[in-house]
Parts: C-alpha cells; sequence; structure tokens
C-alpha cells in the first residue's frame, strides 16, 4: 500500500499510522509535482526580477548572520551548502516510527509550493519513506529556536546527492515538522493506552467487587460529558456478566471517581488529536512563499514564526498529566485491593505463601516516577545574547519525552494492578467477566499467579513490556 500526497491536508493522523508505523510509502502526485515546479520557477522568477529583495537564508546569512547580505557569488555558495553544523543534538536515538512521521510531516511545507523548493527536493525526502536512507535523529538537546538541530541530521545528506540551489537548503532544515509528528505519535500511542487502562481498570473492579452502580446508565445524563459518557458505558461493557455477589457498600474513591479521570483522559486525547491534525497539514515554513497574485504579480516572501509550534508541547502536557493521574489511581487501586478491612477479600491474597504486598510499594515508586515526568513545560529561553535572534527555543521533544516516560510509567503500574487483580480473582476463585476472560488468560501468562513465594520482578517487567507493546502494536 502507498500513500498518495497531492497537498498538504493529506498528511493527516491516518496518514501517520500507515507510513510511520505501519511502514508503507508514499507517492507525490503529478499535481503536486506541477505545483511545486510552478512555485519553484516564480519564486526563482522574484529574485531575478528584484535585485535588491532580503530574503532570510537566501539573500542574507542565518541566524546571528541574518543582518550580513550577500552577494550573488556568494548566495550561489551559500545556497550549495547541507546544513552540517546544525545536527548537535546528541544521545537517545527517536525510534524510526518518530523518524518517519517526522520525514511525512516535513512535505507539508512541500507540496503546495511553499517552500518554493526545487521539487527533487521533496521527491528525495518521499525516497526516504520508500526505502531510502534513514538517518539517525537524537532525541537530547534539541534545543533550538525551532529544529534545525534534529532535521540537520535527518536531512543534510540530501544535499550530498543533489545539487541544493536557492532555498533548498533551509526549506530542508526551517519550520516544525518535527512537533508535528511528536504530538500525532503520542495521540496514536494515547488512544491505545487509554482502551487498555479501561479493560485493567475493569478487570480490577471486578477483581474487588465493586457495587456496579458505580457505572450506572444514569449517570451517564447526569454527568454530562461525552467523554466520561465513554467511560461509564466501556466499564458497563466489560463487566457484563459479572458476578452477582457485590460489595455490601460503595468502593473506595479510587474506585468510583475511575469514569471522571478515564474521560479527563479521553479530553486529553481529544485535543491531542486536534493539535495532530492540525499540526500536521499546517505550513510552517520561513520564510515562506505566497504564489504570484493580482498584488504580487511575481509572488512575495515572509519571515514569521511558524518554526514554533504552541499547539503540541501544551498537548503533551497534557497528556502526562493524565497519565500521572491514572497512575495513582492504579495504586490506590491495587493497594486497596491488598488491604482486607477496606476490600473485603480474603487475608490470603496477601498473607498467603505468595505474598504480593511489596507489589503495592513499587507502586508507589512507579507513580513518583509518572508525576515527576508530568511536570508542566515552559518555553526555553534561546541560546543566549551571543546569538543573536534565537532568544526563545522550542520545548516540543522536551515535552514529548515526559509524555512517553510518564505514559511508560503508567503501563507498569497498569501491569501491576492487573496482576493484583488476577490474584485477587484466584484467591476467591472467580473467573473474570466473559468480555475480560480472554485479557485476564493473556495477563496469566505473563505473569503467572503467585502460589508459592518468587521473585516477581521479572515477572512486572514482563508485564509492563507486555502492555507498552500493546500501546505501540504496529509501530515500525
Amino acid at each position: 500500500m502507498t500513500v498518495e500526497l497531492t497537498s498538504r491536508r493529506d498528511i493527516t493522523l491516518e496518514a501517520v499510522r500507515r507510513v510511520a508505523w505501519q511502514g508503507e510509502g508514499v507517492r507525490i502526485t503529478e499535481a503536486a509535482s506541477a505545483r511545486m515546479k510552478e512555485s519553484r520557477a516564480a519564486f526563482l522568477a522574484l529574485l531575478d526580477g528584484d535585485p535588491d529583495i532580503t530574503i532570510y537564508g537566501v539573500t542574507s546569512g542565518y541566524g546571528q548572520m541574518a543582518k550580513i547580505r550577500l552577494t550573488p557569488e556568494q548566495r550561489a555558495i551559500h545556497a550549495a551548502k547541507p546544513h552540517y553544523g546544525s545536527a548537535t543534538s546528541y544521545g537517545e536515538a527517536a525510534p524510526e516510527r518518530l523518524v518517519r512521521a517526522m520525514t511525512l510531516a516535513r512535505l507539508a511545507n512541500f507540496l503546495e509550493g511553499h517552500a518554493a523548493q526545487s521539487p527533487a527536493i521533496a521527491e528525495a525526502v518521499a525516497t526516504m519513506l520508500n526505502g531510502g536512507p534513514l538517518p539517525r535523529v537524537p532525541l537530547l538537546g534539541n534545543g533550538g529556536a525551532g529544529e534545525i538541530l534534529p532535521l540537520g541530521h535527518l536531512f543534510s545528506h540530501i544535499g550530498e546527492n543533489i545539487e541544493l540551489g536557492p532555498k533548498d537548503s533551509i526549506a530542508l532544515v526551517n519550520g516544525s515538522p518535527c512537533a508535528a509528528a511528536l504530538i500525532a505519535d503520542a495521540a496514536l500511542a494515547a488512544a491505545n493506552r487509554i482502551d487498555l487502562a479501561l479493560k485493567v481498570f475493569a478487570l480490577a473492579a471486578e477483581a474487588f467487587q465493586s457495587p456496579l452502580e458505580h457505572y450506572s446508565p444514569a449517570l451517564d445524563g447526569l454527568w454530562g460529558d461525552d467523554h466520561e459518557t465513554w467511560a461509564l458505558a466501556g466499564m458497563r461493557r466489560l463487566l457484563e456478566g459479572a458476578h452477582p455477589e457485590r460489595r455490601p457498600y460503595q468502593a473506595p474513591v479510587g474506585y468510583r471517581i475511575l469514569p471522571r479521570i478515564l474521560g479527563q483522559a479521553r479530553r486529553a486525547l481529544a485535543e491531542a488529536e486536534r493539535a495532530a491534525t492540525v499540526s500536521l497539514a499546517s505550513v510552517t515554513d520561513n520564510p515562506v512563499f505566497i504564489a504570484p497574485d493580482d498584488d504580487h504579480p511575481l509572488g512575495h516572501v515572509l519571515s514569521n514564526g511558524g518554526f514554533q509550534n504552541a499547539q503540541a508541547y501544551p498537548a503533551l502536557d497534557g497528556l502526562a498529566a493524565c497519565w500521572a493521574d491514572l497512575a495513582l489511581i492504579a495504586e490506590r487501586q491495587g493497594t486497596k485491593m491488598l488491604d482486607p478491612n477496606v476490600s473485603l477479600l480474603p487475608a490470603q491474597l496477601l498473607m498467603g505463601d505468595g505474598y504480593i504486598g511489596c507489589m503495592a510499594m513499587t507502586q508507589v515508586g512507579i507513580g513518583e516516577a509518572a508525576r515527576q515526568a508530568a511536570s508542566r513545560t515552559f518555553l526555553p529561553a534561546g541560546e543566549g545574547g551571543g546569538f543573536g535572534q534565537n532568544d526563545v527555543a522550542s520545548p516540543t521533544f522536551f515535552a514529548w519525552i515526559k509524555q512517553r516516560d510518564a505514559g511508560a510509567a503508567l503501563d507498569a503500574s497498569l501491569a501491576i494492578l492487573a496482576a493484583t487483580a488476577s490474584q485477587a480473582l484466584a484467591a476467591t476463585d472467580r473467573p473474570a467477566t466473559p468480555p475480560l476472560a480472554g485479557f485476564l488468560d493473556e495477563v496469566r501468562a505473563a505473569f503467572p499467579l503467585v502460589i508459592e513465594a518468587r521473585i516477581v520482578g521479572p515477572d512486572i517487567d514482563r508485564m509492563a513490556a507486555d502492555f507498552s507493546a500493546r500501546v505501540y502494536p504496529e509501530a515500525a
């Protein structure tokens, strides 16, 4: 399968799933190629028609050198240089799915001619998604005013194989395709993580014998929120066929407020999906080329701040905060399940030969890791007074890493809660509900019942890895 690209609006969340996660290729259509050729010709005519024009990075230097005006001879030398010097980030490499998403998102500036780059540049980027080279892109140290540091790693090699002309090199490294890719990746993962969390919490509710009234359809209309209604309905669906014997009084707060907290996670997901949808199709080139019109017969170029994405990092923060909140709920539910004075479950769940009480302590540590990762992201200061224009940096990589880490912590906490629920059902000789029976089998395959004392750390590792694999099931 191949994703066809005619306009920037073809770069969607579903396109990211197919190209970045499932490894499909792309094809730039003839209509897009013709548009890029027209735009390139118009841009070169604009350069030739106005010898005094000022275009950042084309007739001037970059960054702190922007005040330097280039002669025609200097322009040619300047244009032919790949952005090797910006590839200064380091450390852990972005996963392949994320590199593919960044590469796909790069094409949004190209397809309708707004970057005014040579059409061969767009084809070279598309080739990277069709079996071409995928460079290593480091995740650490990406503190530039835009995204030239990671994009230098990703696209500098193109200048080794294609002769670069005016604006080609800067078109490869300017804008914010990384931010679009980061929030898109997080949104796709978040949908899977929330579905996984719903299953685990439903399994815990059954193990705890939580009163079914906590998820009553009457609450749908009373609460009046679509996302919380989804959580209530999901719990009811997964608890169909529940054991008739329930607790004689209400469950602790951590069980009763779960639909509210899951609803908030769905609300954060909706915002992440909205931000990703807008960002993927957004033109973020600087300077951006506007096609000729009656007022500008040769077209015109605008310097702008498109390289700074102000939607992505708050949306990532919103997801990270939800992962930390859900990790706390998972820890509270697990702890209460292990306390027979609260759970009304047999004391042997905690005190038998297969002691599992310390798993709750591990959940506390996991929850703290999630909260630390979920700290608020702020705009960083730029490179200091010595670098002139670049006085504010982009924070999206920082926010994505924190969201990833908070999500991984939630996966681990959910794994422990699922194992605790599995143990509780076994201790009371009860099955899971029919909708959860297969899931319980999978939990016990990854984390066997603790019948005799054993070190369970490796089981937690295995189960957490299994849950994380469910979050990224199709990732390349």
